[in-house]
């Protein structure tokens, strides 16, 4: 094993996340290349910056991805990537395989996906609390956080706004969106719960998500304390802003840990995301599973456990009907990428127009 991997606990990049996994990785395939370690930390127009090993410390170089260029959306070079790096050309020859990946459907009519991170632990949700609170979003979100392997962690931005006990409820909420997520009502312009969430990412790799106006920016910098983002202000009456964050960065904070930016979403499209949406709506999917009927559509068949639980005011009708609609849309985009399970949903889709046929036909006496 060359130097630079011999102890991958000490090892300069592991303030950036190398780890002996990575090291094992890297030996067992690019040993002997002439290569090193390095991470990604910022992607445009083809080249990006990696941050390598240089004695001691590190150091940041500019590379060139052609030659791990492909037509694959999904493999392409991202941020917060692992690469194999040839210093004497300026090229990045290989990726190190992702751990997890957060990817998110394109707008395009090609229903591609877009891959946002890589190699993240934490998927911070940073949602405003200068506009009301979309639950719906939340939802969305947190579904492609568990669905990329990471943990989701909501962040309400801008907590100097709300008083205290409007706040609670507000973090109750969010957080009745989002079963199981921790859930941090933060103040950049205060410092209120900054360092519980520092804290909280100082073991591992995150990412910051959130639509334009969340505040993600401000975040960015008190999280860092510097002023390593350009900030610009939100319209009042809705909240919203410019994309601030033009291209995904790696910054490394100071309490340990790093953290991806990301320009503002516009749209968040599912990709792929059942196991994401199975553990965002989960309290659904287990009263699902105490149905009578194993293809309960809930609405209204004998023994079914979720309508049970909507009379009963232990399950709200938004939070259902939300459930359902990302469950459609997720279909749809399952559907438009997998032609087997696009014939299934035909078929289907069939079967209950020919039902629906018949159920006329009896309802107008001309059934046998």
């Amino acid at each position: 094993m060359s130097a630079h991997l011999s102890r991958p606990l000490s090892h300069p990049l592991v303030r950036y996340g190398w780890d002996s996994r990575f090291a094992d990785v890297f030996a067992a395939v690019h040993a002997g290349r002439d290569l090193v370690p390095g991470r990604i930390v910022r992607v445009d127009r083809g080249r990006c910056d990696v941050v390598v090993a240089d004695g001691d410390g590190v150091r940041t170089v500019l590379a060139d991805a052609a030659p791990v260029a492909t037509g694959d959306p999904l493999a392409v070079m991202c941020t917060g990537d692992w690469a194999a790096v040839d210093l004497a050309a300026g090229h990045v020859r290989a990726l190190l395989p992702r751990r997890t990946a957060f990817v998110r459907a394109t707008s395009s009519q090609r229903s591609e996906g877009q891959i946002l991170a890589a190699n993240v632990d934490h998927a911070l949700i940073a949602v405003s609390l200068a506009v009301d609170l979309d639950l719906g979003r939340i939802e969305r979100f947190t579904a492609l956080a568990w669905e990329s392997g990471a943990r989701p962690v909501l962040v309400l931005t801008k907590a100097d706004l709300v008083p205290g006990p409007a706040l609670e409820h507000l973090v109750a909420d969010a957080g009745g969106a989002a079963p199981g997520v921790p859930v941090h009502a933060v103040s950049a312009l205060t410092g209120a719960g900054l360092d519980t969430l520092a804290a909280a990412l100082s073991d591992g790799t995150s990412v910051l998500l959130g639509v334009s106006g969340a505040g993600k920016s401000t975040l960015a910098n008190a999280l860092v304390g510097a002023d390593v983002q350009a900030v610009r202000a939100a319209r009042d009456r809705d909240g919203k802003g410019r994309h601030t964050t033009t291209t995904r960065d790696l910054l490394p904070l100071p309490g340990g840990g790093v953290l991806i930016d990301t320009p503002g979403l516009r749209g968040v499209g599912l990709w792929d995301a059942g196991e994401g949406l199975a553990r965002t709506f989960a309290e659904i999917e287990e009263l699902a599973a105490e149905c009578r009927f194993y293809d309960c559509g809930h609405s209204g068949e004998p023994g079914c456990a979720v309508g049970a639980a909507l009379d009963a005011g232990e399950l709200t009708e938004r939070r259902l009907e939300s459930y359902r609609k990302l469950q459609r849309e997720n279909a749809r985009i399952a559907a438009r990428t997998d032609a087997r399970l696009r014939a299934e949903m035909r078929r289907d889709w069939k079967a209950k127009q020919a039902e629906g046929r018949w159920h006329a036909a009896n309802k107008r006496g001309g059934g046998r």
